[in-house]
């Protein structure tokens, strides 16, 4: 397990829960900008946030332009993009400077050589279980087609995380495993976020990391 895990806490949209999330030690926290999620994020404020943590837009198959602009008008920093988006897509905005995070939902059929077209043209991909919703299910694909994973492209690991089976996800010994998303399990309602409970998350997370050094 790599010493330094990435913590993302995607799905906020409210503006009081956001500024206390922006308290704890965490290195994302992400918005989603696709209109059929019960996340969706269509007042966020233009939130100032600490250099250490990285201003994400989850996006499901939309244009550049309207990325862009989001990116404009929210200072975002990392773009995650949850649906069929074309390789180029992805490789426009890393040259636009922006940390892009591909994602892509595992069942037992998954064909990993989906990942080869986009290996040039994002920074991390996010394994998350596959939905007709494009996530936010809060269920768990079974993690150990993880192991089939043929590349060394660093991923995050996304669906049903919870307090209940963390400690699960990090003893899952993969190097590639850079980073937890956390969203729907830790919620008081969709995009509400119980803070209490990213705390104990966060505890468990960095508890564990210090104990496997």
């Amino acid at each position: 397990m790599p010493k330094d895990l990435l913590v993302k806490v995607c799905g906020m949209k409210e503006q009081h829960n956001i500024m206390q999330l922006l308290e704890l030690p965490i290195q994302y926290i992400g918005h989603i900008f696709y209109k059929k999620s019960s996340r969706y994020a269509i007042d966020t404020p233009n939130i100032s946030l600490p250099t250490s943590i990285k201003k994400t837009g989850v996006f499901v198959n939309s244009e550049l332009e309207e990325i862009l602009q989001k990116v404009e008008d929210l200072s975002l920093t990392a773009i995650q993009l949850h649906g069929n988006e074309h390789p180029e897509l992805a490789k426009i905005l890393q040259e636009k400077g922006l940390e892009v995070i591909k994602a892509f939902g595992i069942d037992e059929e998954f064909d990993w050589k989906q990942l080869e077209p986009f290996m040039e043209s994002v920074d991390y991909f996010l394994f998350d279980s596959k939905s007709p919703a494009y996530g936010g299910t809060g269920q768990t694909f079974n993690w150990q087609k993880l192991h089939d994973y043929p590349y060394k492209k660093p991923y995050f690991l996304s669906g049903g995380l919870s307090l209940e089976n963390l400690e699960e996800a990090l003893r899952f010994d993969d190097q590639r495993l850079i980073g937890l998303d956390l969203n729907s399990k830790f919620e008081i309602e969709p995009g509400i976020k119980n803070i209490e409970n990213i705390k104990l998350a966060l505890k468990t997370i960095r508890n564990e990391q210090i104990s496997s050094k």
